[in-house]
C-alpha cells in the first residue's frame, strides 16, 4: 500500500504524540517549575495573575536550562502561532499566549493538538506544496510538507526535554 505524504507527516506527527502522552500523563504540579540549573529560563507570575516567561530575541550564551513550564508554554506559543497561520488567521503575538499554569497546561496542550488535527484534517496532498505561511514565510522553497515537518521535529525535541526533565526531577 503506498503511503501518501500527507498520511506519513500525520504518522510522525501521531508517534511524537504518543510520546508526550507518556511524560504528560505522569506529570504532577511539582515538576512544572523545578528548576534544574541555578542558569534556568522558566515563567513567573505577574501581577494581574498571568505568567511571564523569560524570554530574549537572541539567544543567551550559555543557554539557560527551561523548567517543564517554559517548555509547556515554549510549545503553547509556537503551536499557536502555526495554528493561527495554517487557520489564515493573524498570527498572535508572543505576549499573547501565556502559560495558564500547572494544573492547566496539560489539557491547554491537548487542545492544541486537537486544534491542530483539525487544521491537518482539512488539507489535502496538493495543499503540501503550497508555500509555507510559517516559519519562512514567502520562501517558495519551505511548503506547507515543510512546515508540517517542522511542527513535527519541534514537538519531537520539546518533548525529548520534558522527559528529560521530568525524569531527572523524579529520580533527584
Amino acid at each position: 500500500m503506498k503511503t501518501s505524504r500527507s498520511d506519513l507527516l500525520r504518522w510522525q506527527f501521531e508517534l511524537t504524540w504518543s510520546l508526550f502522552e507518556y511524560h504528560l500523563e505522569r506529570l504532577v504540579p511539582d515538576d512544572f517549575l523545578w528548576e534544574p540549573s541555578p542558569l534556568c529560563w522558566t515563567v513567573h507570575p505577574a501581577a494581574d495573575g498571568t505568567w511571564v516567561p523569560d524570554f530574549a530575541e537572541t539567544e543567551p550564551d550559555p543557554v539557560p536550562v527551561p523548567t517543564i513550564a517554559w517548555l509547556t508554554w515554549h510549545i503553547g506559543w509556537w503551536w499557536t502561532t502555526i495554528i493561527d497561520h495554517a487557520e489564515g488567521r493573524p498570527p498572535r503575538e508572543r505576549t499573547e499566549i501565556t502559560w495558564p499554569g500547572e494544573n492547566a497546561a496539560v489539557e491547554w496542550l491537548r487542545g492544541l493538538r486537537k486544534d491542530w488535527l483539525a487544521a491537518l484534517d482539512r488539507l489535502t496532498d496538493a495543499d503540501l506544496d503550497a508555500t509555507a505561511p510559517f516559519p519562512w514565510p514567502n520562501d517558495p522553497d519551505h511548503t506547507i510538507a515543510h512546515m508540517i515537518g517542522w511542527v513535527n521535529a519541534e514537538l519531537m525535541k520539546n518533548v525529548a526535554e520534558i522527559g528529560s526533565l521530568r525524569l531527572q526531577h523524579a529520580a533527584r
